[in-house]
């Protein structure tokens, strides 16, 4: 998609500075008791230069000192070099963690010379999805490999406006043990990691998956994050109607429909796989 729909008037979902140190306490203590519990060492966290990644893994060490935070910075061809950079200054300057950059161009590659051609999708869309796709969970089984051999836990990055709509690769970025920034939209993750100090340059840079070149997160879904995030809480958090979330931002009541739509066709992204259950 390239028109990116924006409301009129978007919702201000502001938090206040009380309200943002209580979710960072709420969010370390979260990261340690689970890391605790499972009897892990450490946390395993992919870093991919983006806002979600930043401040999960800022959070992250304050919950368990740097010495129990292993990043992985996981490249392909596609990548802007920006970001990729972007993700060895937050591990290396930012918050000095022990870190290490896979290339997963190789793996790629490798599965892909060695499918039959049947398993090759004909059109192209679908095939550059396909290719996508397998790059995040390309990435999700080096991380696993590292949580299995490291004893630690992988520490999801995602954020509730992703996770509402089904904007995350099943069993690829979405395969993790836990997800410490899932309460926030992402007008809140901004927020939260200008509060702990994330530099703006990383706080307000453009957000991409970039699970292929030039993909942007906002074009791909074809609206921005501030009317998702509106959207999303006025009517599939919220009790107001599409019709009357339309009305309030200012927005094509189809916009909210499709919203709505793809919260409804993405759920089982969010549940375990289902079962018929028991027949007695």
């Amino acid at each position: 998609m390239s028109d990116v729909v924006r409301a009129e008037t978007p919702l201000d979902l502001t938090l206040s500075e009380s309200e943002l140190e209580a979710y960072r306490e709420h969010i370390a203590a979260f990261i340690e008791e689970t890391v605790e519990t499972a009897g892990a060492d450490e946390a395993i966290i992919a870093l991919s230069g983006g806002i979600d990644s930043t401040l999960t893994s800022h959070l992250t060490v304050e919950a368990l000192g740097r010495d129990a935070v292993y990043g992985l910075v996981l490249p392909s061809e596609v990548n802007r070099q920006g970001n990729m950079s972007d993700a060895e200054r937050v591990a290396a300057e930012l918050l000095d963690i022990e870190y290490d950059v896979v290339e997963i161009g190789p793996l790629v590659d490798a599965i892909r010379e060695t499918v039959p051609e049947a398993m090759v999708a004909a059109d192209a869309d679908r095939r550059r999805t396909a290719v996508g796709n397998l790059r995040a969970r390309l990435r999700a089984v080096l991380n696993y490999y590292a949580a299995n051999s490291r004893n630690g836990l992988v520490v999801g990055t995602g954020n509730r406006s992703e996770a509402q709509v089904g904007y995350f690769t099943k069993y690829g970025d979405g395969a993790v043990d836990c997800l410490p920034i899932a309460p926030l939209y992402k007008q809140q993750v901004r927020q939260l990691a200008r509060h702990v100090g994330v530099p703006e340059d990383l706080a307000t840079k453009t957000a991409s998956a970039e699970l292929w070149s030039g993909q942007t997160d906002e074009a791909e879904l074809g609206i921005d994050y501030d009317t998702l995030d509106s959207v999303l809480a006025l009517h599939v958090d919220g009790p107001l109607s599409p019709s009357a979330t339309a009305a309030e931002l200012g927005l094509p009541v189809e916009v909210v429909e499709r919203v709505g739509g793809m919260y409804e066709q993405s759920a089982h992204k969010r549940a375990f796989p289902p079962d018929p259950g028991p027949l007695y």
